[in-house]
């Protein structure tokens, strides 16, 4: 008969905070990016000019809740 060996316990390795500030800034950052893209770009405030990204994204901001007509 054979006897189980123990295994080690692991710990989670402790990220500091400091390192996981700029990735969230940038995440936020590239997210709100991404909302006012799907969301916002229409009209006076377009990055972009003309209906091109209004309307490749039409499908999408009536499936997040964006009123577009």
């Amino acid at each position: 008969m054979t006897q189980a060996a123990a295994l080690p316990r692991s710990t989670p390795a402790v990220i500091p905070l400091n390192e996981v500030v700029p990735w969230a800034v940038f995440a936020g950052a590239v997210l709100l990016s991404l909302l006012y893209l799907v969301g916002m770009d229409q009209g006076a405030t377009s990055l972009i000019p003309g209906s091109v990204l209004h309307e490749f994204l039409h499908d999408g901001r009536h499936l997040l809740g964006f009123p577009c007509h």
